[in-house]
Formats: structure tokens, C-alpha cells, sequence
């Protein structure tokens, strides 16, 4: 039954405008990564990994929330039409089934688009001149941006289950994003889910943020899904159903 519910949901996302944003963004923030390191390249002198802080520069601090948020939004925009919530709050399927399918086809969408930036990143570097391939650790910090992403997509859809603009909640990833700049470099980062995407990613960092710090970091994220993923089930539970 899940996965039926998920496959639903992948369907709605089909055909949506998502796509273009999909393909839009992640080629901006390359872009403007290639182009930051070729204007710096007389002081970026650590190849692939000099790219890496160029190109995560734009993409982890204000692309990748917006993006997660607007999967999302996207979602439970359909609901909010023409009474689609209230068929969703009276389906003989349980709420924690649909609510986890959400969850995964949000997390399907998330890992397509780190694929997708990590692809971009080889094309861009060689474009620039890079020799070889990145080394393989890069692309153990995409994953690991994942797994800080998917603690940010929890979030958001529990925001997007209750917040019925679709705006706000994306407004609300922008800014809660950029202010990660602010507590990535902190003791704190590890309490706040839109910095554990930045320090998962290495963001902006050619030295690795999370040596010795691990365990920490995959508890944190634990931490946040669990208690996200809660409160949204917990929350459609217990709301009423409404026009």
C-alpha cells in the first residue's frame, strides 16, 4: 500500500513545472561556480576540490532549501484544490501511509537532484580544465547532503501540511538557508536542520567539517526526521477537516 500511495504521488509530480526548476537552478549555481573559479583561479589551486567550494556555494546557502521546500509545497498544493484535503483527511488509508508516501516521493525527488548537481559538477569541471574524475570523497559529501537534505524536507512538509501558501513555506527555506551560513561555523550546527545540509555537503569547504564529528552529525539527522515525521502524522491526526 505504500508504495502504491508513493508511485501516486510520483505521478502528480510528473507533469508539474517542478522539472524546470529541477533543471534550471542547479545549472545557475554551476555556472556561477565555474565562473567564480576561473576569475580565481590564480588562488584556487586545489582543483577539484577548489571547484567544490565555488559550485556548493551558491547551491547549498540558496538553491538547495528553496528547491526541497518547493518539492514539498508542490505536493500539498494539490491537496489544498478543490477539496482534495478533504478526501485526502477521509481516505480509508491510514494518514501515517499517506503522509510517508509523501515523504518519499519528496525524498525520490531529492536524490535525483543531488545526482543531477553532482553530474553537473563533473561536466563543469572538466569544461574548466579539471584532469580526471573528483575524487570519490565528493561524491560520499552529496550523499551526505542528502541525508542533511532529507532532515530539511522533513521539516518542510510538515510546514507545507498546515501552511496552505505555497509561497511561504519556500520563503521560509530561502531565508532559514541563508541564515545556516550563520550557524555552520558555530557549536550549534548540529541543533539546526538547514546547517546540517551545509556541513553534510562540506559546503564552501575544501577540508572535510564533519572529521570526528560523525556520529553527531548522523544522530542530528536522525534526530530531525523522526521528530518532523511525527509531528506532521501527528498534526493531520488531529486536524479537522475543512472546506
Amino acid at each position: 500500500m505504500l508504495f502504491r500511495c508513493m508511485r501516486a504521488e510520483l505521478i502528480k509530480l510528473k507533469r508539474s513545472f517542478i522539472w524546470i526548476v529541477f533543471l534550471i537552478l542547479p545549472i545557475l549555481s554551476t555556472l556561477m561556480g565555474c565562473f567564480n573559479y576561473l576569475q580565481n583561479i590564480d588562488i584556487l589551486t586545489d582543483g577539484w576540490y577548489a571547484l567544490w567550494t565555488q559550485a556548493t556555494l551558491f547551491y547549498s546557502n540558496f538553491f538547495f532549501p528553496p528547491l526541497i521546500a518547493l518539492y514539498c509545497a508542490y505536493l500539498w498544493r494539490l491537496e489544498n484544490f478543490n477539496h482534495n484535503r478533504n478526501a485526502l483527511m477521509t481516505s480509508p488509508i491510514p494518514i501515517s501511509v499517506l503522509y510517508s508516501a509523501q515523504f518519499l516521493a519528496v525524498t525520490v525527488v531529492v536524490l535525483l537532484t543531488q545526482l543531477y548537481v553532482g553530474v553537473l559538477y563533473v561536466i563543469g569541471g572538466l569544461a574548466v580544465g579539471m584532469k580526471g574524475l573528483p575524487p570519490a570523497e565528493i561524491f560520499y559529501w552529496l550523499l551526505r547532503g542528502s541525508l542533511g537534505g532529507l532532515s530539511i524536507a522533513a521539516l518542510q512538509l510538515f510546514l507545507s501540511s498546515f501552511i496552505r501558501s505555497f509561497a511561504v513555506p519556500i520563503a521560509i527555506a530561502l531565508l532559514a538557508g541563508v541564515g545556516g551560513l550563520a550557524v555552520v561555523n558555530t557549536d550549534y550546527r548540529m541543533f539546526y536542520p538547514y546547517s546540517l545540509m551545509l556541513v553534510g555537503m562540506n559546503s564552501n569547504r575544501s577540508e572535510d567539517l564533519l572529521v570526528g564529528q560523525m556520529p553527531a552529525f548522523y544522530l542530528s539527522c536522525a534526530a530531525f526526521l523522526v521528530l518532523f515525521f511525527a509531528l506532521g502524522i501527528g498534526y493531520l491526526k488531529k486536524a479537522d477537516v475543512r472546506a
